[in-house]
């Protein structure tokens, strides 16, 4: 695969790269350069995580070696109970590689790291009191605005999470870090600070940040804005007959933008169509191999809201299978790790 092809397997479905140029020059100059992404084991994912799998498999197709960060300290700094830390980072670690397995693609370069087995030791700690010494309580805060659960009187844990997550580039020896743009601030924060305490600044890639289904942000902590990654068929089924999806509107559109940034990528990877079941009363079944088509016809009102819902549920169903049966016998563990 020549430069060009791994560029645009890594630029597509991104928002922003900073910066493009260091992008290129990496590629240029490293057969197998290294990219991380950091997630806090908080909530219990959901569908949305499916946009930064994606996008790590593209990072493996281009030849880069992928490491997943299970960030179980910044779970803790992020109001995560100290006593349930174990219990999520286990479950992340089986439901993540099923998400892979989902997708169908070639994990031999991918790892998952656990972030206390390095985020522990006396050189980390060292680095984290420099970097304090040199970053500002504003930047700090302003670091994990997006990121960090906020508060009128907010804990001196936030500030020190986007610390940790800046210093995490140069301990996992990585060429970039990933996030979706709600890491921005983050991501430039990290670009800011290291070269203050001696280390090189990374290039940072982001993806968008899609609606959930109520027309906000997909998160965790809103059940009713997502589906959870163990959903049956039927509440998938529900959730998505109840979600946000006006006729012919297109911003804010949750069920439109999951198609766009993760159905219509699986299936242009397998050469297949996106189909959309129709009664022959109202047009018959119809098919697409671009969201653009998509897109101009749901605008122009020839899909209805509750044929393009249901043909989403049907590709959600199909991606969440091998996901539910990793978890298949391991109930207590769910239980334990999300008590409420």
């Amino acid at each position: 695969m020549d430069i060009n092809d791994r560029l645009h397997l890594i630029k597509r479905n991104t928002y922003e790269i900073v910066t493009e140029e260091e992008l290129i020059n990496l590629l240029k100059t490293k057969k197998s350069p290294s990219v991380y992404i950091g997630t806090a084991i908080t909530g219990k994912p959901h569908v949305a995580y499916f946009i930064w799998v994606l996008k790590l498999a593209d990072f493996l197709k281009a030849g880069f070696k992928v490491k997943l960060l299970l960030a179980d300290l910044h779970g803790a700094l992020d109001n995560t109970p100290w006593s349930l830390l174990e219990k999520r980072y286990k479950y992340y670690s089986i439901v993540i590689p099923a998400m892979f397995k989902s997708i169908n693609v070639d994990t031999k370069n991918f790892e998952i790291i656990k972030g206390s087995t390095f985020q522990k030791n006396a050189d980390y700690f060292y680095d984290v009191l420099r970097l304090s010494t040199e970053a500002t309580i504003h930047d700090a805060r302003k670091a994990g605005s997006e990121v960090v659960k906020q508060s009128d009187n907010p804990k001196l844990a936030g500030h020190i999470y986007p610390l940790m997550q800046a210093l995490d580039e140069e301990y996992l020896n990585v060429d970039i870090q990933y996030g979706g743009l709600d890491q921005r601030k983050i991501l430039m924060f990290a670009r800011e600070y290291l070269p203050k305490i001696g280390y090189k600044r990374r290039v940072e890639v982001m993806t968008p940040i899609i609606p959930g289904l109520i027309g906000e942000k997909m998160s965790a902590s809103k059940e009713e804005s997502k589906i959870d990654l163990l959903d049956s068929e039927e509440t998938v089924k529900q959730k998505l007959s109840k979600a946000y999806c006006p006729e012919g509107t297109i911003e804010g559109n949750g069920v439109l933008s999951f198609i766009k940034h993760v159905v219509m990528i699986i299936k242009k990877d397998n050469n297949k169509e996106f189909l959309i079941e129709r009664s022959e009363k109202f047009g018959g079944n119809i098919t697409y191999n671009n969201y653009d088509d998509l897109e101009k016809d749901f605008k122009a009102k020839k899909i209805h809201p509750m044929d393009l819902k249901t043909a989403l549920a049907k590709e959600i169903n199909i991606l969440l299978k091998p996901v539910r049966e990793s978890i298949k016998g391991k109930e207590i563990l769910v239980k334990e790790a999300y008590p409420n």
